[in-house]
């Protein structure tokens, strides 16, 4: 079965819904690029004018984060 690629890639509004950060996070993060002390920007796809993130990267993306059941365990994680 062909894969619909367009489904593969995700403007700013969705990528933005996709992550739950804000549309002016990535407008930023990307104008800026990764800055020490900042949330590192997802990788995204620049064709022309027209911005597109691929989902696999925005998982992995999500993936290096921490997932805590508790604001506390980020401190025991650190210890």
């Amino acid at each position: 079965m062909k894969r619909n690629m367009t489904s593969r890639l995700l403007n700013e509004t969705e990528a933005s819904a996709y992550i739950g950060m804000s549309k002016s996070y990535l407008r930023k993060a990307r104008m800026e690029g990764n800055r020490k002390n900042r949330t590192p920007a997802p990788k995204f796809i620049k064709i022309d004018r027209t911005v597109r993130y691929p989902i696999e990267e925005l998982e992995t993306w999500l993936g290096k984060f921490h997932r805590l059941e508790h604001l506390g365990q980020q401190y025991e994680m650190d210890i």
